[in-house]
């Protein structure tokens, strides 16, 4: 047994699980690679991406990010408020949903990594499944034009709902693992993702913006029957809106990007690639800060929702308040070039500034919030949330680009020590921390709902509609301090994993270079990557253009 077990055995086993894997970039014999040197570090430095490409995923991003919105802020609250469905039916719903996930994820996952195309290994998902999955989104948002009652138990509803979100959840796997993935895909230069990225940021806070802009203005015009649309048909229009945009954007974008990164011939097995991320000790601690702070949120029921209707005074009052965020947030695209040179172009430094702003910002909201009356008068609720969410969305555009960067850095390094980029399969522990906590988030959405006093079964359709003296309203002063409160705990945790990245300046630089010096050795040698070598190619037309130029 002392055999079995002595120093020397678990110390080669601990090697073999997080050691770098043979013939991976950190493994490679650097003489081997030396003559691909002078073109990876031109990939490094020299963007490639022509302003067709670029477009793309920001055009994509718009049908997403309508999407996205509907389904993350708005959905538990179409459920519960206008749809009618009593809040417990929908928490058993979404944790059978989650029982189904756990199965079918990892086997979309690992379909994923497995895939090799001629067109790529994420264009054929992103042209094929976008119209399935927007559709599905489409018809559970026109569910109260079919079920237009306020029966809470009504069995026809709770199926109708099951049915579709088991379509939508099945499909959303195969889109949006392909999807986010593709920019990592399409270019080896990190100018050229960020830049890539901005823009998407931009038609991300755009288009989200627009909606946010836009639903709640018109949800309380209806309620007070200023036009003929009811709430219903407000969302399925936007669930419609959403279907076109999001299709059209996705098919463009695998039509018109290429990839020029997948040059893995062989795939590893499933069961040796979801270990990868033991490997990659960045990607690591941050599955351990997701882990700790997944069972905390708001559970899809937007407490801004709440504040707009009930204690702003409804939506169209209380549009000012939302000028600073909106006027921040997409001005804060301007502060994208100067925070990347910030601290001298350690991004590290940068996103923990940036967080710990976050964190004041939100602290400071939530206190006010929770140990004053501002919450009685519907323009001093209105004027914290207008200050305070306004300096919370002042570093969005840098924030988001910078952010995921780091993220692409960090995949990077799994392609560094490992040779694959097995993004769904390593997706798989992510995806399974997300399925396990989504019925702990709901309940917790209840229990916050009770702490607070707030029954989300009644319907917001005027303000202070749970409290009708105002002066009773500590109920809505918790409600309040909830909205400010619920990122705090993940900013907290996101911090640590940030405090320990070591991957930038030198270290960096010297990664990408043997990285792409391998990604070139097996672009020319195996023939994996017509892509990459069109890159080389190019690279080298134009060392030959300069030295013809100097002659």
């Amino acid at each position: 047994m002392a055999k079995f077990f002595s120093k020397e055995k678990i110390i080669a086993a601990k090697d073999k699980l997080t050691g770098v894997e043979k013939d991976s970039a950190a493994d490679l014999d650097p003489e081997k690679l030396k003559k691909y040197q002078d073109i990876a570090t031109r990939m490094f430095h020299t963007p490639q991406l022509p302003a067709r490409e670029m477009a793309m995923p920001p055009l994509a991003r718009v049908g997403r990010q309508i999407s996205d919105q509907i389904n993350g802020v708005y959905r538990r609250f179409y459920f519960v408020s206008i749809l009618r469905i009593d809040m417990l039916y929908v928490v058993l719903i979404e944790a059978l949903i989650g029982i189904y996930d756990v199965l079918n994820n990892p086997l979309m996952g690992i379909v994923y990594d497995r895939t090799r195309t001629r067109w790529g290994k994420a264009r054929p998902y992103a042209l094929l499944f976008p119209m399935f999955y927007y559709v599905a989104t489409a018809l559970l948002f026109c569910g109260q034009l079919f079920f237009d009652n306020d029966n809470t138990a009504d069995p026809g509803k709770i199926l109708y709902v099951f049915i579709i979100m088991f379509a939508q959840e099945t499909f959303v796997t195969l889109y949006r693992i392909p999807m986010d993935n593709f920019n990592t895909l399409i270019t080896p230069n990190p100018d050229d993702r960020m830049s890539m990225g901005m823009w998407t940021t931009y038609a991300r806070r755009w288009s989200g913006d627009f909606l946010s802009g836009m639903m709640m203005p018109l949800l309380d015009m209806a309620r007070h029957g200023i036009f003929g649309l009811s709430p219903g048909i407000i969302f399925a229009g936007f669930g419609m809106l959403s279907a076109f945009t999001g299709t059209a954007g996705a098919m463009m974008m695998s039509v018109n990007c290429r990839e020029r990164l997948m040059l893995q011939p062989e795939p590893a097995p499933p069961q040796k690639t979801i270990l990868y991320i033991l490997k990659n000790k960045y990607a690591l601690r941050e599955f351990i800060a997701n882990f700790l702070t997944g069972w905390w949120s708001d559970g899809g029921y937007s407490w801004d929702v709440v504040s707009q209707l009930e204690i702003f005074g409804g939506a169209i009052r209380t549009m000012p308040f939302y000028i600073p965020r909106n006027v921040l947030q997409i001005g804060s695209i301007v502060l994208v070039e100067p925070f990347k040179k910030l601290f001298g172009g350690r991004y590290r430094k940068t996103i923990i500034l940036m967080r710990s702003w976050d964190f004041v910002s939100s602290v400071s909201a939530s206190l006010i919030s929770l140990l004053t009356n501002v919450a009685n008068t519907w323009w001093q609720a209105g004027l914290v949330f207008a200050i305070f969410d306004g300096l919370n969305c002042a570093n969005d555009s840098p924030s988001d680009v910078l952010e995921r960067e780091i993220d692409n850095e960090i995949r990077d390094y799994t392609e560094f020590v490992t040779g694959e980029r097995p993004d769904g399969t390593i997706g798989l522990i992510t995806d399974l921390m997300g399925q396990v906590t989504r019925p702990i988030n709901a309940l917790m959405t209840i229990a916050m709902f009770r702490w607070s006093g707030y029954d989300p079964n009644i319907a917001a359709n005027r303000p202070w509609s749970q409290a009708m003296v105002r002066e009773n309203s500590t109920m809505y002063r918790r409600v309040l301090f909830l909205y400010n409160l619920t990122n705090i705990p993940r900013f907290l945790a996101r911090l640590v994993p940030m405090l320990m990245y070591d991957l930038e300046g030198e270290k960096k630089e010297k990664m990408y270079v043997v990285l792409n010096e391998r990604r070139a050795m097996l672009a020319k040698e195996r023939l994996v990557s017509k892509e990459m070598m069109a890159i080389m190619e190019m690279l080298s037309e134009t060392d030959e253009a300069k030295g013809e130029a100097k002659v």
